[in-house]
């Protein structure tokens, strides 16, 4: 599925659908260069899940949880930048322990953080020249069948 997102609030609007559909144990994974709209978009689904606390890039903490809100789901920000493909600081920060009561959200997981479960869902976002960000969802394992429809959302 490919998406066009013309502005910073379609892109919010986008992570809210997405966080809508967000269960505890699923896991996201958000690949693209610096720019492209990650953290505005982990924003967004953080805002559709009304989890609490502020949402920022999480570089130099590696990782935020957020605590649930209504849906009774938490969202755990992690942002593997700084980790450089390091597993064992992956590891270290016990996300397999958070599935059961959260979503995580993995900013430059790509590569190391599929490995939390066969079941995820990969983000991917480039940016062009006229700031138009362009998604494109890639299901994995138990994503494919319950991917959300989020045509609407872009």
């Amino acid at each position: 599925m490919k998406f066009e997102l013309s502005t910073p609030e379609a892109t919010m609007g986008f992570g809210h659908a997405l966080g809508r559909s967000l269960l505890a144990g699923d896991v996201v994974l958000l690949a693209g260069p610096l720019g492209a709209g990650k953290t505005t978009l982990t924003r967004g689904i953080a805002d559709g899940m009304g989890v609490g606390g502020r949402v920022s890039s999480p570089t130099f903490v590696i990782a935020r949880v957020h605590p649930a809100g209504p849906s009774g789901v938490a969202l755990v920000h992690v942002d593997a930048y700084r980790l450089g493909g390091d597993l064992a600081q992956l590891d270290d920060l016990d996300l397999d322990t958070d599935l059961e009561r959260s979503a995580i959200v993995v900013e430059w997981g790509e590569g190391a953080a599929e490995r939390l479960s066969a079941d995820y869902l990969v983000v991917r976002l480039d940016r062009r020249d006229d700031d138009v960000r362009l998604v494109t969802l890639e299901p994995h394992g138990t994503w494919l069948p319950r991917a959300p429809d989020l045509r609407l959302a872009g």
